[in-house]
């Protein structure tokens, strides 16, 4: 039987019994703990989501003890080495986080997480995804085609086993219907949260430590280092710098498409800073709205001491990162669908490795590439 014929056959006729969900509550803070009882059900279903992530993988673990249908699986929550390497620039390969989480990093910044990784009895490398809600589907199917392609390269594998745990019923979504129809992947949709929760009370989530698992097929993610190492900086360079030699070119957005042979791994392109004659062209006839307040180009110039134009490929939309002159932080503009302009979120120091490659950007853009830019992807705002 292989590994994912396994994987559902195990959650088919396996089911959580107390003592494993007991031992899932260690995966979560001390506060998230708190919050599964909560009457707030917004934090109640935050911390559930964290719960149901984690007995998925104690029951893995469970599994995995019976069985060579799989080899190792990662070290996650609880169980990950205490304290994480610290956030460095340059860093590439595989991190935890300093909640146990497996991440994967290039040039200091998460560019993947995964919520579960192991390497199957073939040999494998594969991982697993896990939602509670059929409302959270929007992206899943970019985000898992990535994390695919990414694992593929790393690993120099033509496939990559993916495992799709629900505690609903997303059978008939078109995107896990889409997901599923790809090779090497499989959908387990286990009894509602709800059910599975009352195998617990509130009492049974105090005094529940974290501390490592003697378990024989854990691994550390520094044991499962990608077989073929990436400089992400020098591959997103090298693409950066081509796009931009495309829209200086005034090149028709449909030849950006084109495939080339860069590796599939740099999903956003940070194009560079902007020269005070570029900012000049990019905001010419245009306002951003902050908080119901009109932003023109002189504004900009005043309350904002840094901007940085990039594309999120492979759609290749357009961001504009703005560096707020009193905070240490900055603004992720995006385009409205409808016109326009809006901020999307901020990124602060506490985004180490990407914080640091934005601060890092010295002001390289001038009139025509950020003309072009305007002309090329701002057309609706």
């Amino acid at each position: 039987m292989n590994t994912l014929r396994w994987i559902k056959e195990s959650f088919r006729i396996g089911s959580p019994d107390k003592a494993t969900a007991i031992r899932a509550i260690r995966h979560l803070k001390k506060i998230e703990k708190t919050q599964l009882f909560s009457d707030d059900i917004s934090t109640m279903r935050a911390a559930e989501g964290r719960w149901f992530e984690s007995l998925m993988y104690e029951m893995l673990l469970d599994f995995s003890r019976k069985s060579t249908n799989l080899r190792y699986i990662v070290r996650k929550g609880a169980v990950a080495p205490f304290p994480s390497i610290p956030v460095k620039f340059g860093q590439n390969g595989l991190y935890f986080s300093n909640r146990g989480d497996i991440n994967i990093r290039g040039n200091g910044q998460d560019i993947a997480e995964v919520d579960m990784l192991f390497v199957g009895g073939d040999g494998k490398i594969g991982f697993a995804e896990v939602v509670t809600s059929g409302t959270e589907l929007k992206e899943l199917y970019a985000e898992v085609n990535y994390k695919k392609k990414l694992l593929g390269y790393l690993y120099g594998q033509i496939t990559v086993p993916f495992v799709l745990f629900s505690s609903v019923d997303i059978s008939r979504s078109s995107v896990v219907k889409k997901l599923m129809r790809e090779t090497e992947s499989v959908l387990i949709v286990t009894k509602p949260c709800e059910t599975l929760k009352t195998l617990l009370t509130c009492s049974s989530t105090k005094g529940v430590p974290r501390k490592p698992l003697s378990h024989g097929k854990l691994i550390d993610v520094k044991d499962i280092q990608p077989r073929r190492p990436f400089d992400y900086k020098k591959i997103h360079d090298y693409r950066s710098d081509r796009v931009l030699s495309e829209i200086i070119a005034k090149r028709p957005i449909e030849q950006f498409q084109e495939q080339d042979e860069l590796p599939p791994v740099a999903k956003k392109l940070l194009l560079g800073a902007l020269l005070d004659s570029g900012s000049q062209e990019i905001w010419q006839g245009k306002k951003l709205l902050i908080k119901g307040v009109s932003y023109d180009y002189e504004r900009i110039s005043k309350e904002f001491s840094k901007i940085i134009i990039a594309l999120d490929i492979p759609e290749f939309e357009p961001v504009i990162y703005l560096r707020s002159r009193s905070k240490k932080e900055y603004l992720k503009v995006v385009v409205r669908k409808s016109g326009g302009f809006r901020v999307e979120s901020k990124r602060t120091p506490q985004m180490t490795g990407f914080f640091l490659w934005l601060e890092s950007l010295k002001p390289t853009i001038g009139a025509i590439p950020a003309r072009n830019y305007a002309d090329i992807f701002l057309t609706r705002a």
